[in-house]
């Protein structure tokens, strides 16, 4: 079992979106105004650090001010906040600011990349944020050397599945059991694409003629359990997860984990740790099970 009681308690980067995009419009006016995030090309490093702030609405300023600004520097850390902010207001911003950044003068390999965060969030995000990232798309493909995000000839193709639950007051939790494989197969293996040139899941014989083998990941959170210790809560979580080839899905790995984190008994405390646990467990199962499994069969 995968004791994630000390692990460090992460943001909850998928609670529920409590703004509509009109407030958000309307904070956007706001924020532009506020004497403390004054847009000008003077203080981008400042507004890029200001991407890592703790604090949502710090975040959201800074980046509709280095939207305004329009400085190519943001790029790669609008990039990166697309795929890991905690704050849907924010992943749609700066996937707004993409479209407006990336023109005929940015390099290959960022908008390479920034086509393949805004491609993925088509795959993964809420309508929100996905209706944002369609726009930015459409506006890159009309910039001089834009194309879709390669696909090296003798990859591995995932296609991660929507992950499920036994219970259907889960939705926030699969959720996150769909990011966590998807952000932890990005980071520890290289040598795998989640996502396909045009958004859409290959075909076979699309797969065949790049010589890429596919894959199927899904999973389902088979048990949430709290416990009262004193004046303590203990969240427990069990995930199961299978892998199948692509696009066949003929089974070959059914794998378990299990995580508990200690949480107080403060309600928002144990929804935390309850996203934390699945988090955790997810990660966990992907990184030390899931990719090496996939690799031996596919005979790396």
């Amino acid at each position: 079992m995968t004791n994630a009681t000390s692990f460090h308690r992460r943001v909850n980067w998928l609670a529920p979106w409590r703004i509509g995009w009109c407030l958000l419009l309307g904070m956007c006016a706001v924020l532009w105004l506020a004497p403390l995030r004054v847009a000008n090309a003077d203080n981008v490093d400042t507004l890029i650090g200001q991407l890592s702030d703790g604090s949502e609405k710090v975040r959201l300023s800074a980046a509709l001010s280095l939207t305004k600004i329009g400085d190519a520097r943001a790029i790669p850390a609008f990039t990166t906040a697309l795929t890991d902010d905690s704050d849907k207001n924010v992943r749609a911003t700066v996937a707004v600011g993409l479209g407006k950044l990336v023109n005929d003068k940015t390099k290959a390999t960022q908008r390479t990349a920034v086509i393949a965060a805004l491609t993925k969030a088509l795959k993964v995000e809420s309508d929100f944020v996905k209706k944002q990232a369609e726009k930015s798309l459409a506006a890159l493909k009309g910039t001089s050397g834009t194309q879709e995000p390669p696909v090296a000839a003798g990859a591995i193709y995932l296609e991660v599945g929507p992950m499920g639950s036994k219970s259907k007051d889960q939705t926030d939790l699969v959720a996150i059991m769909r990011k966590t494989s998807l952000k932890t197969v990005t980071r520890v293996a290289k040598d795998m694409t989640t996502a396909w040139p045009g958004g859409k899941s290959p075909t076979k014989a699309q797969l065949d003629q790049k010589s890429v083998q596919g894959f199927y990941l899904d999973g389902t959170l088979i048990e949430m359990t709290t416990k009262e210790k004193g004046s303590s809560t203990i969240v427990s979580c069990k995930v199961s997860m299978l892998i199948a080839t692509f696009p066949d899905k003929s089974m070959f790995g059914f794998l378990n984990g299990s995580a508990s984190v200690q949480a107080s008994a403060d309600p928002s405390d144990v929804a935390e740790a309850k996203n934390d646990c699945v988090d955790a467990v997810v990660e966990d199962l992907v990184t030390k099970k899931v990719v090496p499994a996939i690799k031996t069969k596919a005979g790396q």
